[in-house]
């Protein structure tokens, strides 16, 4: 058994949310094709999505950058179409696993987002109903795995590190996460995500069995 906790924090995409950038993103550079790894790295460093993340440029914006970048052959608005259509909505069985979570702990969310994402994801995902407190890099100015955004969240919960359970499905933003004190895990989709709470003890087992079953 961990330290006690208080405060749940979860990242969205790949962790409650079905965001796929990787496998598309392949495709479209099928005449230079990425690999999995390198894909995956291009939605963590790359520059312009730092400036995505952090508000500093729009999603229309970044969706030129991208398709001149990777030569993709693609209009900018239609770059933007295909941006929006790999949010595919929270997984199954997200919900009734938030909202029991939610009568024993504090949640968050702490996502490296963007206006076109965030404005989709919360057609789905009424905040307040299911979250106490929501930090989105777009609209800090910060985001994952930079310590700042941590500390910010910290500040914002008014609780300490250690009673912070994080969960996200780049191991860069996990690492990160512990090097602030939070206990931190990572886990790819809701079927990860439901074994680690069960194995910790934060949720009860007939539950990670019904949300398991649903994947």
């Amino acid at each position: 058994m961990t330290q006690a906790v208080e405060v749940l924090v979860f990242d969205l995409g790949g962790v409650l949310v079905d965001w796929n950038g990787v496998d598309p993103l392949i495709e479209l550079t099928a005449l230079n094709r990425l690999s999995r790894e390198a894909a995956r790295q291009f939605w963590m460093h790359t520059p312009w999505v730092a400036e995505l993340d952090s508000g500093r440029c729009t999603p229309e914006q970044f969706a030129t950058a991208m398709t001149e970048e990777l030569e993709l052959g693609l209009s900018a608005s239609e770059m933007t179409r295909l941006l929006g259509e790999w949010v595919q909505g929270p997984y199954p069985g997200v919900k009734p696993l938030l909202q029991q979570l939610k009568a024993r702990y504090r949640l968050a969310v702490l996502s490296n987002n963007n206006a076109l994402h965030w404005e989709k994801i919360g057609r789905d995902m009424v905040w307040d109903e299911l979250f106490d407190a929501t930090f989105a890099s777009h609209l800090l100015g910060l985001r994952k795995p930079d310590a700042a955004i941590y500390q910010h969240v910290q500040q914002q919960l008014a609780v300490s590190p250690s009673h912070i359970v994080f969960f996200d499905d780049n191991i860069e933003c996990v690492e990160a996460a512990r090097r602030v004190g939070w206990q931190a895990f990572h886990t790819k989709g809701i079927a990860e995500l439901t074994q680690v709470l069960h194995r910790q003890g934060w949720l009860a087992p007939d539950l990670a069995d019904t949300t398991a079953a649903v994947r």
